[in-house]
């Protein structure tokens, strides 16, 4: 319910609001044309309905902040330490409802389950909400996933980015200021923040950060040189990009890919350069139209990664939004 409605009239009112409205009209006062009306017995009345309305508006809050919210398929199924899911202590099999914050101490961890969505591990000093049995919030903390829904049922939102599940298990974690790193262990997840998307396979990870969304994923095996010329190139560093190309395996074509989308245009004629010469292209995925973000001619790039057809990630991309 929209409560400016409730002052101002602003707003769109509550159904139980404006069946209160509808059932105390008939004593609204009501100014007779060529009568003056009394001192004080309309006073009298406009105050009786007022407060009559506001005992029954005050009534109807209760009862709906009493309403328990609806009970999710999430249960908690393993508990070290202490725990708490809402103003309670948590204990074993009890249920998690729609909203309700589950929050784990500083030495504490827990484990929820889903039978038909997956099992979550909640880490220590971590704080999470169950929106839907498909739908979870991540404010902080580490959380451990895998799931076993169908591919892309499955969102975890952060402050920074929403993890879409392509079927898979994978670790995020998310320090106090929103920020959050998202490893990958098996099967896809997807990153996405405003205009940003990143796709995240088995054994990379990518960051995100709570003012500018996904960063540009890499392998975990990636050199430390790599890792390092690519955190400077999304810093800003102007300098930093041709060491990051030259520093880049076959198996890095995975980050030069999203680079093609992500990097100042001024650049994506090296980065391409250098993403042909990992991968085999076909011959109609030309320089100028990768550059210039052409959408087939990215796909093409996608595909000469031997990771996934494109068709199968832009089916569900169509399907989420």
């Amino acid at each position: 319910m929209n409560e400016d409605y409730l002052w101002d009239g602003s707003g769109t009112p509550d159904p139980g609001v404006e069946r209160m409205e509808r059932a105390l009209r008939p004593f609204r006062f009501r100014l007779r044309p060529g009568r003056l009306p009394e001192a004080r017995r309309p006073a009298r009345l406009r105050w009786a309905a007022a407060a009559a309305a506001v005992v029954l508006i005050a009534a109807w809050l209760s009862r709906a902040s009493l309403a328990p919210s609806a009970v999710t398929a999430w249960q908690v199924a393993a508990m070290e330490g202490t725990a708490r899911l809402g103003s309670s202590g948590a204990q074993l099999r009890m249920a998690v409802r729609s909203g309700q914050a589950v929050r784990t101490g500083g030495s504490s961890e827990l484990t929820l389950e889903a039978d038909p969505v997956g099992r979550i591990d909640l880490g220590p000093d971590s704080e999470l909400r169950a929106s839907t049995d498909l739908a979870l919030w991540l404010r902080r903390g580490r959380l451990h996933a895998f799931i076993w829904a169908r591919p892309r049922d499955f969102v975890v939102e952060t402050p920074s980015a929403r993890a879409v599940d392509l079927g898979c298990e994978y670790t995020l974690s998310v320090d106090d200021a929103g920020n959050g790193l998202l490893r990958v262990s098996m099967g896809w997840v997807a990153f996405q923040y405003g205009g940003y998307e990143s796709f995240i396979p088995a054994g990379a990870e990518c960051i995100t950060r709570r003012r500018s969304g996904p960063a540009v994923p890499y392998y975990e095996d990636a050199s430390a040189a790599f890792r390092h010329d690519l955190a400077l190139y999304e810093s800003g560093s102007r300098t930093a990009l041709p060491a990051l190309l030259a520093d880049a395996r076959e198996r890095d074509a995975l980050t030069l890919w999203h680079l093609l989308t992500r990097a100042a245009p001024h650049d994506r004629g090296a980065v391409f350069d250098r993403f042909a010469r990992l991968v085999a292209l076909p011959p109609e995925v030309t320089r100028a139209s990768a550059v210039a973000g052409d959408p087939h001619a990215i796909d093409l790039c996608w595909n000469a990664l031997h990771l996934e057809d494109a068709g199968w990630w832009r089916g569900w991309e169509r399907e989420w939004k």
